[in-house]
């Protein structure tokens, strides 16, 4: 495949791409029933039977009414599984989802010396180029510590090593990945990032936020076809989960466009909703929102903080764990410049922000841009990703400024373990705030954050109406009363994430001349005891009217 370069992309029209449309035969109507079938619409909350006809839904009600004049139709049994509108990851990695299964995988690795067995065995049968690998958390580790240098050095010596902490702001890196980024004692942290150093200064090989890429940015690219293969693994994943669609974060312009060509040719199995990185934010800026086929180009993803595990989360006071507050990425104002100019060619943007000090310093700079005109700050419907750790004075703003509040419930059982000593008690009360956040107003679209988490449906349901880990376990501190009810985790995760992308007309719920997203799984959301829920399994996808996945 031809490598596509930025002046390429950006001269590319819709009309080339859309011209490789592939057109599809016209498919029968498909009738679905056997099952409780939740709407997502107060007035009509629950149907025996739906039909499905040209990607849209046509008819909702009894089994008799849908099947009237069914001549012709396909008829799925659900044999007593539950349907939903369809699930939408608000907030996932498409890219990194595919590339996980092609480097070393870290995921679960429970110590120090069971990262150093992984890393030993990948070396052994990759015995050429670079390291790349991803996953790991020492937040459970015995030895209490991150890793450093020394502990990849003596394993893989002769090469570079770079070894991904799970949420992707953070990474531990041998010495020859050191001296790959020409990382020394005298190398000064860069804007945004620390190069975490040893007593005596030196580097210890922990490398956090900006950091990273000072040996990152010289590592090898993956390729192209290595991009096109991770993205095909990562779409077919997501559907057999029963996700119908996503909003992927941080895209690339030449994922972008592997993304649309995709749809073009009606081989992707979920429709996606694309954040440009900044970098590579210009064709949006030029041409505004568009789409080709179910790949729909939305806005840009911007970055104020680091992640709370790492500690660069951006707080309004110092860790209780540590002497820093945490970290912009972004200068405040190169974030207002960005937004005065998305404004004004009317770009959604969707900015990261984790600490309460990141999450105050973009609601003030959203409002600052919009000179507090709340009605055009609603309709334009900026997002903050992750909203995590809040002052509980500003949760009331994300109703009042009309910002979204695009949070990943798996978060909250993931950190439950770690987040209490890094916070203190205080904060608590503002961390994964979710019951607040809806009793002000706010809208919350509820995602994954994949390959920082699973990129399970069934598990961020279960997280945001339970709280508890995947044990069963909550902290007593853990401020269980901002679980939320069933009914408003299924909103969170079906209509929510579509306003999120303006695409509520369309998608999130099912009614007639919607378009046809639906999930099923083998239990009942909304009735199941909670620890079913994880445990249970997608048997039907369908996007789009599309099926994408089906273990009847």
């Amino acid at each position: 495949m031809r490598a596509w370069n930025r002046r390429d992309l950006a001269g590319v029209t819709l009309g080339a791409l859309a011209a490789g449309c592939a057109h599809a035969e016209v498919a029968p109507d498909l009738i679905i029933h056997g099952g409780p079938i939740y709407t997502g619409v107060g007035a009509n909350p629950r149907v025996e039977a739906v039909r499905i006809r040209n990607g849209r839904f046509v008819a909702l009600g009894s089994l008799a009414e849908v099947s009237a004049n069914a001549r012709g139709a396909r008829v799925i049994d659900l044999g007593g599984a539950a349907a939903y509108p369809g699930f939408k990851d608000a907030h996932c990695h498409l890219g990194g989802v595919g590339l996980a299964a092609m480097v070393l995988d870290l995921v679960g690795v429970e110590s120090i010396s069971a990262m150093r067995e992984r890393l030993r065995a990948y070396a052994a049968t990759h015995p050429e180029g670079a390291i790349y690998g991803r996953g790991w958390i020492e937040t459970h580790w015995p030895e209490r510590r991150f890793p450093n240098r020394a502990d990849l050095d003596d394993i893989v010596g002769d090469r570079p090593v770079f070894l991904e902490r799970v949420d992707g702001h953070a990474g531990v890196v041998n010495s020859a990945a050191l001296a790959l980024g020409s990382i020394d004692g005298n190398t000064a942290n860069p804007d945004g990032g620390s190069i975490e150093r040893d007593g005596g200064g030196r580097a210890t090989g922990m490398l956090i936020d900006n950091a990273m890429s000072l040996v990152q940015s010289r590592l090898p690219a993956p390729t192209p076809a290595m991009q096109r293969e991770a993205l095909a693994q990562a779409m077919r994943l997501y559907a057999s989960r029963g996700w119908t669609g996503v909003s992927n974060m941080s895209t690339s312009l030449a994922e972008s466009m592997l993304l649309q060509e995709f749809a073009s040719a009606g081989d992707a199995p979920i429709h996606t909703d694309i954040y440009l990185t900044p970098e590579d934010s210009e064709i949006v800026f030029q041409r505004g929102a568009f789409a080709i086929g179910n790949a729909y180009v939305r806005g840009v993803k911007l970055y104020m903080d680091g992640a709370l595990g790492s500690r660069g989360a951006a707080l309004l006071a110092p860790y209780a764990d540590a002497h820093s507050d945490g970290l912009l990425v972004t200068p405040p104002d190169q974030l207002l410049a960005f937004l005065t100019r998305a404004r004004a060619s009317n770009v959604q943007v969707a900015t990261h922000a984790i600490g309460d000090r990141g999450n105050r310093l973009v609601l003030d700079a959203y409002r600052d841009v919009f000179g507090n005109d709340a009605g055009a700050s609603r309709a334009a419907r900026w997002r903050i990703e992750h909203a995590q750790v809040l002052a509980r004075e500003d949760i009331p703003r994300f109703a009042s400024q009309g910002v979204v509040a695009s949070m990943q419930p798996s978060h909250a059982i993931s950190d439950l373990h770690f987040a209490p000593s890094r916070l203190g008690p205080d904060r608590l009360a503002g961390a994964y705030a979710w019951r607040s956040l809806l009793e002000s107003g706010a809208i919350i679209a509820a995602g994954s954050d994949a390959p920082v988490e699973k990129g399970d449906p069934l598990i961020e349901f279960y997280a945001v109406a339970y709280r508890h880990d995947l044990n069963g376990f909550a902290g007593s501190d853990w401020r269980l009363d901002q679980a939320v009810s069933r009914a408003e985790a299924l909103l969170m995760l079906t209509w929510a994430p579509a306003f999120a992308c303006f695409a509520d007309a369309e998608r999130g719920t099912i009614e007639v001349g919607k378009l046809a997203d639906l999930s099923a799984f083998s239990v009942d959301l909304m009735t199941a005891e909670a620890p079913e829920i994880p445990t249970a399994r997608s048997i039907l996808t369908v996007s789009g009217g599309r099926i994408s996945h089906e273990a009847l």
